[in-house]
């Protein structure tokens, strides 16, 4: 069973996605990866969103830990109901004001759609972006997503992509720079960068 690790909710046990279509992220990963973005000062008050969300998890780990709102995105029945029992509980857990903004969009919400064509519609400017593709998808439809959504980063936005260790590295549109990977068993993890960052 899948859970949040840290922050207010931490401990609080997710929903997860019937059947084999998702691959949950293991909390081993999920901790790698979030001490490594804490340490880059990515995630408090982060804008994120979680494209090929499943369960959520990525997205609501990251609500729990400080950032700001997440936008869970993914385009299966079963994925979109699992995510949005997810983020009634973190919602309740981290409290309707942390966090409230002008919009009063703090929080979680979910958003059934495909990417890459989903994200122009979202109408926001991302700080954090996880994708966590499902296997069948091609390098070039994956690239097509992070296409879509460079022109939705902020400057200082990390952009984290979790694939089969057996995959190759992500074919970064111009203007998106890897700063990072890391492999974990049968996972692996990139990290990339706007290039008017540095």
């Amino acid at each position: 069973m899948s859970r949040i690790i840290a922050g207010i909710a931490g401990g609080l046990a997710l929903a997860s996605v019937p059947g084999t279509g998702t691959r949950p992220t293991t909390d081993r990963v999920k901790e790698s990866v979030f001490s490594r973005l804490e340490h880059w000062e990515a995630v408090q008050d982060a804008r994120v969103l979680d494209l090929f969300a499943g369960s959520g998890a990525l997205g609501l780990e990251a609500v729990s830990r400080g950032a700001r709102r997440a936008v869970l995105v993914d385009a299966a029945d079963a994925a979109v109901k699992a995510a949005r029992t997810n983020a009634q509980r973190i919602n309740q857990a981290v409290g309707a004001g942390r966090g409230a903004d002008e919009l009063g969009t703090a929080g979680a919400r979910v958003v059934k759609g495909r990417a890459p064509g989903i994200i122009a519609t979202l109408g926001d400017v991302w700080d954090l972006a996880f994708l966590d593709p499902p296997y069948p998808l091609s390098e070039g439809e994956l690239g097509e997503v992070l296409e879509n959504l460079l022109p939705r980063l902020s400057e200082t936005a990390v952009v984290v992509v979790e694939r089969s260790h057996r995959s190759p590295e992500p074919a970064w549109p111009a203007g998106l720079e890897p700063i990072d990977d890391k492999k974990y068993g049968e996972t692996r993890i990139w990290y990339a960068e706007p290039a008017t960052r540095g």
